[in-house]
């Protein structure tokens, strides 16, 4: 597909300037070939969005967007943008010419979701831990630095943290000073998911009884998409990472799973459940979904 870039350059001009002597021209020195001039339509690319299992090409105003197209069983087209870029649902019955008027339609709204995913990734991608001697992290909204500590003086298993009054708090690992990427990472992580457990379980208890609710059983999730579910049996999962995040952001997502609990949709009658316990809700949901933890780490 050929792209075009037109460039229009206005000038004012004012009155005729008098023209001046000139000095003789200098003698023409001989100088290597320049390289050829590159051609407009690989210098002016327009955005390009392309998901990795697109199977369908859409241009939306200047962009090329190529998405995942599925059809399946559903009463209305659904649109949803991601890590991966944007990814349409239809109806088995509906044209393809009523999905891509759709699309025309809210191009503007699709073009900025995927720019702000863009973004979102290029934020995510930087706040990645390099796991070594004084790394840093995030724990419960408090920075930790990561302190090597072959002698392993200390009772607790693995890890242990030192908070400090004023600056990151510090974690000593039981690990030699030449320790792995890999090590430091799991032997981090291993100390971050028993907190996780003991704070999560610590919360469920908390907000359980406030919305007449009971769970059965809790467990950690590594999902890469999700910060918690709630199952029909009971069963409460939560993302471990979310030990990352300030604590009212935890308990938005504990108390959200919880009122699934009640309420196995997100009906006005499930936000009344969440309000009734949290009626700021809507601005911890905002600030969760502004924080930039890498979940698929």
């Amino acid at each position: 597909m050929q792209r075009f870039v037109q460039l229009a350059l206005d000038f004012l001009t004012g009155p005729e300037p008098v023209p001046q002597p000139r000095p003789p021209a200098p003698v023409a020195r001989p100088r290597p070939d320049a390289p050829p001039a590159e051609p407009l339509n690989q210098v002016f690319q327009p955005g390009t969005w392309h998901h990795p299992r697109a199977n369908r090409l859409l241009r939306l105003d200047s962009c090329e967007v190529a998405y995942e197209f599925k059809r399946g069983k559903r009463r209305t087209i659904g649109l949803s943008v991601g890590p991966d870029g944007l990814s349409v649902s239809a109806p088995r019955w509906t044209p393809v010419g009523e999905v891509e008027a759709l699309l025309h339609d809210k191009a503007g709204w699709v073009l900025e979701k995927l720019r702000r995913a863009r973004e979102r990734a290029g934020e995510l991608e930087r706040s990645r831990t390099v796991w070594a001697d004084g790394a840093e992290l995030d724990f419960l909204g408090q920075r930790l630095r990561l302190m090597l500590d072959p002698a392993h003086g200390f009772a607790q298993v693995g890890a242990v943290l030192e908070p400090a009054a004023d600056g990151p708090g510090t974690l000593r690992l039981g690990l030699a000073g030449n320790a792995s990427e890999a090590q430091i990472r799991d032997a981090a992580q291993a100390w971050l998911m028993r907190q996780a457990k003991r704070v999560f379980a610590e919360r469920l208890d908390l907000f359980a009884p406030q919305l007449g609710v009971r769970y059965e059983k809790l467990r950690l999730s590594s999902a890469g998409t999700r910060w918690g579910s709630a199952s029909a049996d009971g069963t409460i999962r939560l993302n471990w990472r979310l030990i990352h995040l300030r604590m009212d952001m935890v308990d938005y997502v504990v108390v959200h799973e919880l009122s699934h609990l009640r309420h196995m949709d997100h009906s006005p009658q499930f936000w009344d459940v969440v309000a009734s316990v949290m009626p700021d809700h809507i601005e911890r949901r905002k600030a969760l979904k502004r924080a930039a933890v890498p979940l698929g780490e």
